[in-house]
């Protein structure tokens, strides 16, 4: 029977207990304040990037090719096949890198997948891999059932401050400015691999309350959901929506995740999302 080992980077931000027990392999992203490199996750925890991040703004950038070339040569001692799941291959280079680092891969196959997306719903990809190889499934029938999940995966986020989307050129200036004027919380999504704005929506109340309202359109077609609440650096706001949203769908199993650094320098603190995906 093929051995399988599973991938993915920091931006899928699971808790490191989460990924011990399934035996998820992470590789760090990079973000930079000044001269000084952090890697997500590892070298810098969530609290401190959000208050460094209030003084200056730091720069992201994507794992060294070396690092996914060394930890899939280590992962081809005990494995047969390596999936490896990325975020977003239109925002980052990460995923590029890990093909690249595949092809350079001898005594194991390197499967990457493209999530399409960040943050919990790339997580959803790697932890259902995690259990799928560890019940012996193998690369294709994993990559298979990861395709079948993209159909019912969802993910909405509203930020706080559309300043960070256009230093981050995802918004222009006169965008940011008439948002900031009239207090408009675009609603992003990712579509085509890129974040872009889905609708514009007046207050925080109101994008937050519309995010639901898609959730709940998925809900009443049928089927049992997990969905994911993720905060910028606003746990008692994330933890306070989770109690409403248990009380209003019984049939979804929730979870409250984060914007971690990386993330977080393009979305700004106080950002909200809500993700979700068919079980």
């Amino acid at each position: 029977m093929l051995k399988t080992a599973i991938v993915t980077d920091s931006t899928a931000y699971l808790p490191k207990n989460v990924r011990e027990r399934l035996n998820i392999h992470m590789i760090p992203l990079q973000v930079t304040f000044g001269l000084e490199s952090f890697e997500e996750e590892q070298e810098l925890t969530v609290d401190e990037f959000y208050r460094k991040s209030a003084v200056e703004l730091p720069k992201t950038s994507q794992p060294p090719i070396g690092e996914f070339v060394n930890l899939f040569k280590r992962l081809a001692l005990d494995y047969d096949e390596i999936v490896t799941i990325h975020l977003s291959s239109g925002i980052s280079g990460t995923f590029a890198g890990a093909i690249q680092a595949g092809e350079m891969t001898e005594n194991a196959k390197v499967y990457a997948f493209d999530s399409e997306i960040s943050c919990a719903m790339q997580g959803f990809y790697a932890v259902k891999a995690a259990e799928m190889a560890d019940q012996g499934a193998g690369a294709t029938e994993i990559l298979r059932e990861l395709e079948t999940m993209k159909k019912s995966l969802r993910g909405y986020f509203m930020v706080e401050d559309l300043k960070h989307l256009q230093r981050g050129g995802r918004l222009s200036g006169a965008q940011a400015l008439v948002g900031g004027m009239l207090q408009i919380k675009p609603i992003l999504h990712f579509d085509e691999t890129k974040i872009v704005p889905f609708e514009k929506v007046r207050t925080r109340k109101k994008a937050m309350n519309r995010m639901v309202s898609l959730l709940e359109d998925d809900v009443q077609s049928g089927g049992q959901f997990k969905a994911a609440i993720i905060h910028a650096n606003r746990e008692e706001d994330a933890l306070q929506w989770k109690k409403e949203l248990e009380k209003q769908f019984s049939s979804v199993e929730f979870e409250i995740s984060y914007f971690g650094p990386v993330i977080g320098v393009h979305l700004g603190e106080g950002s909200m999302g809500l993700g979700w995906v068919k079980k």
